[in-house]
């Protein structure tokens, strides 16, 4: 089936990551979690030592993505995410204390999957992680054309 799904979960309020790494346990996921609390450290790791993101060529990645980083919004890494040949299709879920209508909006036209806001209600975090998952377990995500 592939690689298993990687979560890069980005949020800078280290209660808030736990208890998101606590509900993503409780609706029984399993999968590695690396753990980012500022936009520019989990660029460098999505875009890799090349800057191209080819590193996660072929690669299941789940992005949690706060919008509120000490060092830029996660509007600029969603843009970067989806404008990225490599990591266009990567799901990500925006997780944010931001409920401004203008705010979600533009974060679905930027590609966003989900957009959750905090504090995290478990059920529909656990209803999108599932459905996440069971998107993983039955589509084959095709690579990214270059």
């Amino acid at each position: 089936m592939g690689n298993p799904v990687k979560i890069v979960m980005i949020e800078d309020d280290d209660g808030h990551a736990r208890l998101i790494e606590r509900n993503i346990r409780r609706s029984g996921v399993n999968n590695e979690i690396v753990p980012f609390t500022n936009g520019t450290e989990a660029l460098k790791y999505l875009m890799g030592a090349d800057g191209t993101g080819i590193e996660h060529k072929g690669q299941a990645l789940l992005i949690l993505l706060d919008l509120n980083l000490p060092d830029m919004t996660g509007i600029d890494i969603l843009k970067q995410v989806k404008e990225n040949n490599h990591l266009k299709c990567t799901p990500v879920v925006v997780l944010t204390t931001t409920d401004d209508v203008e705010e979600i909006k533009r974060c679905y036209a930027l590609g966003c999957n989900v957009y959750i806001t905090k504090p995290v209600n478990y059920e529909s975090f656990a209803n999108a992680i599932r459905q996440l998952g069971l998107f993983f377990s039955v589509i084959q995500v095709p690579a990214a054309r270059v």
